[in-house]
């Protein structure tokens, strides 16, 4: 796919797709107009797809006039497209001022998964995600992490005109730690199931989060969605290591976020995720100690297979190893599946997302140091 032309001009009018319906509500009203228009105005923006307001035929001249004026919608300039063979297809989505995300959409069955960023690199340093290496930049706008769906859908009509490929699940789980960017992500959450805009499940929208215990009590409370946790530890002295939020908010702490979860629903769980690294996190003694951490919580667990890239230090777990860690658990009773690695082929795989950032943490110097389990 050819790169999208380069403007100089910067266009400052309001991007509706960073609004959800109490956001349009205010606009509509400071504009001294009726708030009905803002269920005509969110039908042709998620079902209909239109961009343009002087294609709203129900809009009066006056009310297309002052939109054009001062708003827009608008969705995300695609830097690349791959596709894989699989099926995976992974976009380079570019932003304003020249950074750029990655996003996925994942196809199975009757289930298609957007797999969708919330920040431009990412702070919290895990050790062994290629987004990490990256630094970090900035948090997204609404308007950026609700455009991947935007542009992600229109892109999937245009590929798939019979629908046979189509978005069912969202997963929080790109580029970025999306509890740290809280303000901008709950109303873009509040989108994605919101009847009028993309109408999904409350279970088919999930949060990832690597364990920032604060903002986890807050989503309890302010959005109903599922809630997955990088663990991929079963003790502190090793998540320090592999993800250092730990530090701040250790495994008790975060354990005690999740049993707060559960609460709200008897039907409620948290998926918890897990990356498979060889001779560092696979041992059976660790999934013996798994199973204990988890064994009173309504959960899943999902063993991932470490995707390998430049530089990582780390290389996946043999398949047998993978398996008596599956075998100790499921016999312990913890609901474990093993996740297939999909779209590897084109770098989109969980773990491998990197986009293009601007560092401006200056963070990136620290992965010249060894990795866990190297000699300094």
């Amino acid at each position: 796919m050819a790169e999208p032309a380069i403007s100089t001009e910067v266009d400052t009018r309001l991007n509706l797709l960073g609004l959800d319906q109490a956001a349009l509500r205010s606009l509509f009203t400071e504009m001294g107009d009726k708030p009905f228009r803002v269920t005509q105005l969110m039908k042709w923006m998620y079902h209909s797809h239109i961009d343009q307001f002087d294609d709203m035929s129900n809009f009066g001249l006056r009310l297309r006039q002052t939109l054009n004026e001062t708003a827009k919608i608008q969705g995300l300039g695609t830097q690349f497209e791959g596709i894989s063979a699989d099926g995976t297809i992974k976009w380079l989505f570019v932003l304003e001022g020249g950074n750029a995300i990655e996003t996925v959409f994942i196809p199975d069955k009757e289930r298609g998964t957007l797999c969708v960023s919330t920040q431009v690199g990412c702070a919290l340093d895990c050790s062994f995600c290629a987004t990490a290496r990256q630094g970090f930049n900035r948090n997204l706008t609404t308007a950026e992490i609700i455009g991947q769906l935007w542009t992600a859908s229109e892109r999937l009509r245009a590929l798939y005109p019979n629908a046979e490929r189509r978005i069912t699940n969202v997963v929080i789980m790109g580029m970025g730690e999306p509890l740290a960017n809280y303000a901008n992500l709950v109303p873009a959450l509040n989108l994605m199931v919101d009847d009028l805009a993309y109408g999904l499940s409350k279970r088919r929208v999930t949060v990832s989060t690597s364990g920032i215990v604060p903002k986890i009590d807050a989503l309890k409370a302010d959005c109903d969605v599922a809630l997955a946790v990088s663990l991929h530890a079963p003790n502190d002295e090793l998540r320090d290591e592999l993800v250092p939020i730990n530090k701040k908010y250790p495994i008790a702490q975060l354990m005690d976020a999740c049993e707060r979860w559960v609460q709200r629903d008897r039907k409620t769980h948290v998926m918890f995720e897990y990356v498979m690294l060889n001779e560092v996190n696979d041992h059976p003694e660790q999934a013996r100690q798994l199973a204990k951490l988890l064994k009173k919580l309504p959960c899943k667990l999902n063993l991932i297979p470490f995707n390998p890239f430049e530089g990582s230090g780390y290389t996946v777990s043999p398949q047998k190893r993978i398996d008596r860690f599956w075998e100790i658990l499921t016999e312990a009773g913890i609901r474990t599946t093993m996740r297939r690695t999909r779209g590897d082929d084109i770098d989109a795989a969980c773990g491998q997302l990197a986009g293009k950032v601007e560092d401006k943490s200056r963070r990136s110097r620290k992965f010249e140091q060894p990795r866990f389990g190297e000699q300094k």
